[in-house]
């Protein structure tokens, strides 16, 4: 599938933190008990602490439930933490007056994982992307969606036209035109290629490389798909539950995972490092555990095969083990020595 996309270096670590997380947790009621206090909460996300770095591509993966969704939409201000902090450029998101978050918005973008239902019909290509550019000229504003079509590599004789009559690649260089259309300098993609046929999926990715580079833009991509995730990404972030679980640049990630939940994702990959025969794969047994009024406790411990005492007494934090590499794990070790024999 990926054949065709040149895998990018890696982007150094001393570039400066465009987004600082800090204790990041969201929690949801989930039933009220006696006159109406709440008693039971859904843990979304919990005490996540990150940084994405200005220029970079910063993947977060994990499975359906991790928290991926949710991170996203408190980074873009569509929903307010149960506690902690989203600092911009210094500045947290959450304490902006209205002025200042609508001046946000313009700097950070999302473009949707269905590019089918993220196009409104009845609207045609010129009304799409010039969304937020209406207080431009009509001049100047036919002048820019022009630019932004050829831009993502469409002809700017498609402003008259309507969603339904272009290819889901097209339909997705399009949200992706719109996404830019405001000048942006951090766009979060949710799954950009997932919903596309596999022969346009690298088309589509080698242009979001290029725009990241020629825009000098950052982006933190979410994605379940670990091929596309190696090809484009500098680092990796995998979300467990709702909890941070390591943290790493790609090529380090993908050649020495440390936590056994990454390396039980990772297993399935074709081939991961050297150390690992062909056709040997990690399969987590046990019970995955509820988001509701979660214990103080590893949560990966009811599947873990690494697991010890300590996992079920109490919840491991972020610690470095090597360059740029963070675990969240009481008894990890390199995948060489977590395989099964």
């Amino acid at each position: 599938m990926m054949s065709a996309l040149s895998r990018p270096a890696e982007r150094s670590p001393a570039a400066e933190p465009l987004v600082e997380i800090s204790g990041l947790t969201k929690l949801y009621p989930m039933e009220a008990g006696w006159l109406g206090k709440k008693r039971s909460w859904l843990s979304a996300l919990e005490d996540v602490d990150l940084s994405v770095r200005r220029g970079e591509i910063l993947a977060l993966v994990g499975e359906s439930g991790s928290g991926k969704s949710t991170l996203a939409r408190l980074l873009i201000k569509l929903i307010e933490p149960t506690r902690g902090e989203i600092r911009y450029e210094g500045k947290n998101i959450f304490a902006l007056s209205r002025p200042q978050v609508r001046r946000l918005r313009r700097k950070v973008q999302i473009v949707f994982q269905d590019p089918y239902s993220s196009l409104n019909p009845r609207h045609t290509v010129h009304q799409i992307v010039g969304e937020g550019i209406s207080g431009l000229k009509p001049p100047a504003r036919r002048s820019r969606i022009k630019d932004l079509l050829e831009l993502v590599g469409l002809s700017p004789n498609i402003v008259d036209r309507y969603p339904h009559e272009f290819s889901g690649g097209q339909r997705q260089r399009i949200c992706i035109a719109r996404a830019l259309a405001v000048k942006p300098e951090f766009l979060i993609l949710d799954e950009p290629v997932s919903a596309l046929d596999v022969s346009v999926q690298s088309k589509i990715l080698n242009l979001l490389a290029d725009l990241r580079d020629t825009l000098h833009l950052t982006y933190v991509l979410i994605s379940h798909d670990l091929g596309v995730v190696r090809h484009i990404a500098d680092r990796v972030a995998v979300l467990y539950l709702g909890h941070l679980v390591e943290v790493a640049p790609r090529d380090l990630l993908f050649s020495n995972p440390r936590h056994p939940y990454t390396q039980a994702l990772l297993s399935a990959v074709p081939v991961i490092s050297s150390k690992r025969e062909k056709g040997t794969r990690i399969v987590l047994t046990g019970e995955i555990p509820t988001a509701i009024d979660v214990p103080a406790r590893c949560r990966f411990a009811t599947r873990c095969f690494r697991s010890i005492d300590v996992c079920w007494k109490e919840v491991p934090r972020l610690k470095p083990t090597e360059r740029e590499h963070t675990v969240a794990c009481f008894n990890h070790a390199p995948i060489a020595q977590a395989l099964p024999r």
